[in-house]
């Protein structure tokens, strides 16, 4: 039997353009954030680093409590809707402050500025806006197909912006003035047009009614549980930690292959071939996300091919250090991309993946907490970009940078090979092994079948 379908094809683009909005913040912060503060703003990297790390600390418990809040919200927009176009005004007021530290200010105030512009948009605006948007794929569609391709437009639009932010942001920022005015105009420039694309994904969707989401069965009382309840209910479900640990590993993975800056200016001696190497991302990624709803029609459920596809990905990596060792730009290109299409599937389905999990939680604990459970992407975006981040920052503080040299110390130079080069392969070797454990559609389905007997 069919499923039923919910969805025309301009409310799945219409969703997927929201992430257009989440990556004019995300990429353009985690790819230009660290370059801006230490040869712009001039601040210490290692110290960046650390208030980074600090600012996490106040991320600790925002994810759970916001996805709580959207679990408890009743208004005529829904649970999650609200929360996703309320929360990115914060997040364009915050992502243009950051952008904005002024060059007369005392150094103090200048990392105090960083400091609490950065938390208020990771711990609280990002987070509302990111889980609420997330969350949204278990709440207008029932229909698991639908919510693989509403992942797949979702992360083609966000990888689409990040491929464009970081093939034209340098220039732009130069067309604008350069220097602090122009990294200011073009983060405010960004932020009205994330504003603007996150307020028409809202209002291109509608949410369920609870009736039908719990296919008429009377609801278990999902609202009368407490912080501690929700956090017991994520992470006793062991599908979701997997989920975290894997957002998180790609948040810093990430983060690490945004080093590709430094490495094309102080390696390569060519910031120019950044956008290039954004490209060989970005293009495969958009590539294989077009063809995952029929590769996870074909092979019949998504398991099989978020773990072939991070094998791809594991190896594409491997070569790409071996060709940066043989001095081959062309071959580090080209292995990118292959490394590049193998973890596209995953990024295509993953919404849909997490479903999945929070219908695990509904079966085993028949407890329906889709919000909270799509904390994970906010979680993982905040925790491992920040971490990845403030990493970066102590690595370089460490190995002797100095945005005053030209010419980097070979410990600089070693540093940035393990940063670009080594830990990306680790951090890809590590998921797939996750992903040979995530089988979450196999448990709900064995799980179903007990309930039927």
């Amino acid at each position: 039997m069919e499923e039923k379908k919910y969805l025309k094809w301009y409310n799945k683009v219409g969703y997927g353009s929201g992430d257009i909005a989440g990556n004019v913040v995300y990429a353009f912060l985690s790819a230009f954030v660290m370059i801006y503060l230490t040869n712009t703003v001039g601040l210490n990297p290692g110290i960046v680093g650390t208030l980074i790390a600090v600012s996490k600390l106040f991320d600790g418990i925002t994810d759970v409590f916001f996805g709580s809040m959207i679990d408890k919200t009743k208004s005529r927009m829904g649970k999650a809707r609200p929360w996703m176009l309320y929360g990115y005004i914060g997040c364009a007021v915050t992502l243009a402050a950051i952008f904005a530290i002024p060059t007369d200010l005392g150094e103090f105030a200048q990392y105090a500025w960083f400091f609490i512009a950065y938390t208020l948009l990771n711990a609280v605006f990002y987070t509302a806006n990111n889980i609420a948007y997330s969350a949204l794929t278990a709440l207008i569609t029932k229909n698991n197909k639908e919510r693989v391709e509403m992942g797949s437009y979702r992360f083609i639009f966000a990888f689409s912006t990040s491929l464009l932010i970081q093939s034209v942001t340098l220039a732009f920022v130069d067309k604008l003035g350069g220097g602090a005015d122009g990294w200011r105009a073009a983060a405010i420039i960004y932020a009205i047009l994330g504003l603007i694309v996150n307020t028409i994904s809202v209002l291109s969707v509608k949410e369920l009614p609870e009736e039908e989401l719990n296919d008429g069965m009377e609801k278990n009382d999902d609202e009368k549980y407490t912080l501690i309840d929700a956090a017991k209910l994520l992470f006793s479900n062991k599908y979701y930690v997997m989920i975290c640990a894997t957002y998180i590993l790609q948040q810093i993975y990430v983060a690490m292959i945004n080093m590709g800056l430094y490495y094309m200016m102080y390696i390569l001696f060519n910031k120019e071939l950044y956008p290039i190497f954004s490209w060989a991302i970005n293009i495969p990624l958009i590539i294989a996300l077009l063809i995952t709803p029929s590769l996870v029609a074909k092979w019949k459920g998504m398991y099989k091919l978020n773990l072939t596809g991070y094998v791809v990905g594991t190896i594409g990596r491997a070569l790409v250090v071996v060709a940066a060792y043989l001095g081959s730009v062309e071959l580090m290109l080209v292995f990118t991309a292959v490394a590049a299409f193998g973890t596209g599937p995953w990024q295509g389905d993953m919404n849909a993946v997490i479903a999945e999990c929070s219908e695990y939680t509904y079966l085993t604990k028949k407890k329906r907490v889709d919000g909270t459970m799509y904390s994970c992407t906010s979680l993982g975006v905040k925790l491992g970009g920040g971490l990845g981040t403030a990493i970066s920052g102590w690595l370089l503080e460490f190995s002797g940078f100095s945005e005053k040299l030209t010419i980097q110390p070979d410990s600089c130079i070693q540093m940035l090979h393990i940063m670009y080069l080594w830990i990306p392969f680790v951090i890809t070797l590590i998921i797939t092994i996750i992903m040979s454990k995530m089988k979450v559609e196999k448990a709900n389905t064995e799980l179903k079948t007990q309930e039927l007997n």
